[in-house]
């Protein structure tokens, strides 16, 4: 910060933050802590590469005025990124009421015996800032999972069911599948009391024929065989 008789001058360097093939512009604030109307003229050694505006105007009384320099796209970076470009910005009491209009080259002369107050400004490059870092995904992988809160601590209820439902659905499927496992062993056990019934009735049937003498009825031969079949399928199944 400079301060001068008639502007005070933020910042008395300026820095761009230098990228290539981009423009970058930096700001400058002058304040008038006088009771006069000041005009100023901004000047730089490389008027081709820089672009300043307004690069003349006049600050009221106990008022403030930002300038806007702006440098053009370079094609490429200076070596370690110095910069020996300055500038220049010269002030002086103008009439009461002026503005920018009454503004002539004759103002900011020294032979003409007005008092020119000049501050020259330096210019340097900084490297940009770096961007920040990003979150890698499935940073989280391995933590336990958690509903989210809101700005009062509250759960997200939709959030949470999804979280209940993925634990829930292992649960679910473990108990069906004991209780179909548990129906076919019960189907088993049954066929084979039934078979077991059958074979019996069947030896009994046998028994009878030797002291009859007569056949076995077709109906029996026909049902041990649908339990046979029966009682084969369901031990595949399990």
């Amino acid at each position: 910060m400079s301060n001068g008789d008639l502007l005070q001058i933020d910042p008395i360097e300026l820095q761009f933050p230098f990228e290539l093939k981009k423009q970058i512009a930096c700001s400058l604030q002058l304040s008038n802590k006088s009771d006069n109307h000041v005009a100023f003229k901004v000047k730089t050694t490389n008027p081709k590469k820089y672009c300043v505006r307004p690069n003349t105007g006049v600050v009221s009384p106990h008022s403030t005025c930002d300038v806007t320099v702006t440098m053009q796209a370079q094609k490429e970076a200076p070596p370690d990124l110095q910069c020996k470009d300055k500038f220049l910005l010269q002030s002086v009491v103008a009439s009461p009421g002026a503005s920018a209009k009454d503004i002539t080259p004759e103002l900011f002369n020294k032979e003409s015996g007005n008092h020119i107050e000049e501050c020259k400004l330096r210019v340097s490059y900084v490297p940009p800032p770096r961007p920040p870092s990003p979150v890698r995904e499935g940073s989280d992988e391995g933590s336990s999972p958690r509903a989210s809160l809101s700005d009062n601590g509250t759960v997200h209820a939709s959030e949470y069911n999804s979280v209940s439902r993925t634990h829930a659905e292992p649960q679910d499927n473990s108990s069906e599948e004991k209780s179909l496992i548990s129906r076919l062993s019960e189907e088993k056990d049954s066929a084979i009391q039934q078979y077991n019934k059958l074979q019996r009735e069947l030896e009994l049937l046998k028994r009878e024929r030797k002291k009859n003498k007569s056949g076995i009825p077709l109906i029996y031969v026909i049902i041990v065989g649908l339990v046979g079949a029966i009682l084969g399928y369901l031990l595949k199944r399990t």
